[in-house]
């Protein structure tokens, strides 16, 4: 219901801060929810990408399924370390269970292993990263961080938050660029 409302209910927030604030908060607004929309984007881009690469890797094996393992692989890899786990342990699993201990299963692996490569420093950092404004280095630190300080939630928020961050930065800059304490 919040979604179908969302004008009514950003009004009726709009409406608690004084008159005086409520340019300033609907331009911060506005640009947070784009910056959130860029990053919903990247991250759909890379599930999209994703979900191709697995599938076309986990084909290679000849295994049945894989093209729905491939796909749910890639939804689940939003989820840090658990979503690449759970992918690679159904996989290693169905194509043990179809086809032994042989070299299928070191196509798993490999496909697995050059997987996560490509999402974690080469799609994530530039798909996602650069649609929030944030540079490759600055994502890989910001999940670091986040990781650090809040565990598991923290690298499920990290970029988000560093795109809600990023526009109080630079509201904050503009604000301090224009005063006349730094203009003197």
């Amino acid at each position: 219901y919040l979604l179908i409302d969302w004008k009514h209910f950003f009004e009726l927030l709009k409406q608690l801060l004084p008159i005086r604030y409520q340019d300033t908060a609907v331009r911060l607004a506005l640009e947070t929810d784009l910056l959130l929309s860029q990053y919903l984007r990247g991250q759909m881009l890379v599930i999209l990408i994703m979900a191709v690469f697995y599938s076309a890797g986990l084909s290679l094996t000849g295994m049945h399924g894989a093209l729905g393992l491939g796909v749910f692989t890639a939804l689940v890899i939003v989820i840090p370390y658990i979503g690449i786990a759970l992918g690679l342990i159904l996989a290693v699993l169905s194509v043990i269970l179809q086809f032994g201990f042989g070299s299928e299963l070191v196509i798993v692996l490999i496909v697995f292993g050059i997987g996560q490569v490509l999402e974690g420093f080469f799609l994530t950092p530039r798909l996602v990263g650069e649609r929030i404004g944030l540079h490759p280095v600055a994502v890989l630190f910001a999940l670091l961080i986040f990781a650090k300080l809040f565990g598991f939630f923290g690298v499920l928020l990290a970029l988000p938050a560093s795109a809600v961050v990023l526009v109080l930065i630079r509201f904050a800059w503009t604000q301090y660029a224009h005063s006349d304490w730094y203009q003197k």
